[in-house]
C-alpha cells in the first residue's frame, strides 16, 4: 500500500519507475537540464524521444492517462494540453499494477486522457479499443519477448528452436 503522496511525489515516482524500466531495456535515458515540457529523453536507434511522464490510475479493468499538465493560478487550477512540437510521446506509470506505458504522439497531444484497457469489456465490443498490453513500454519500443528462433542442426537441417526460456505465452 503506497502512503498519500502529493502531485509532485506522484510526478517523482512516475519518472523514477520509467527510467528504471527504460534501463533494464537498455536504452540510453537523460534529463534535461532546463525547464523544458518533457521529463525525459530516450536515446533510441531511430533518434530521440522527448517523453512527458505520468502517473496513471486504474479504475476497474481500465488505466487512465492524463494528457494535460495541471498548475496553480490565483483563479485555481490550470489545466493545458501538450501541443505538437512539445513532446514525442507520454509515458505513463501505473503503481497498482507495476506497469509502466508509451502512449505516442498521436495519442499524446490535444487530448485530456487516454484510458488503456486491461481486460475485455463486459459489453463485448471489441472495435477501438485500446489494448494497455499494445502500450506496454517494451511492447512499444520494439524491445522483442520471447519468440521462436530458427537454429541449424548438426546434419544442416533448420529447424524451429524454443526460445531461452522457452514457453513464450500469448496474451
Amino acid at each position: 500500500m503506497l502512503p498519500e503522496l502529493t502531485t509532485n511525489q506522484k510526478g517523482i515516482v512516475a519518472e523514477s519507475a520509467i527510467t528504471h524500466e527504460a534501463a533494464k531495456l537498455g536504452i540510453v535515458v537523460s534529463r534535461p537540464l532546463v525547464d523544458a515540457p518533457y521529463d525525459l529523453i530516450l536515446d533510441l536507434s531511430q533518434g530521440l524521444l522527448r517523453v512527458q511522464c505520468k502517473w496513471a490510475l486504474r479504475q476497474g479493468d481500465v488505466v487512465v492517462v492524463r494528457c494535460r499538465r495541471c498548475r496553480r493560478a490565483r483563479t485555481g487550477l490550470l489545466h493545458r494540453g501538450y501541443t505538437l512540437g512539445e513532446i514525442d510521446a507520454i509515458a505513463a506509470y501505473c503503481f497498482e499494477i507495476n506497469t509502466c506505458y508509451l502512449l505516442p504522439l498521436e495519442m499524446s497531444v490535444g487530448r485530456a486522457a487516454v484510458q488503456l484497457r486491461l481486460n475485455a469489456p463486459r459489453n463485448n465490443q471489441r472495435t477501438k479499443i485500446n489494448w494497455a498490453w499494445e502500450f506496454e513500454l517494451a511492447a512499444r519500443l520494439g524491445v522483442p519477448g520471447p519468440i521462436a528462433q530458427l537454429g541449424e542442426r548438426q546434419h544442416g537441417m533448420l529447424e524451429a528452436a524454443g526460445s531461452s526460456p522457452a514457453g513464450s505465452t500469448p496474451r
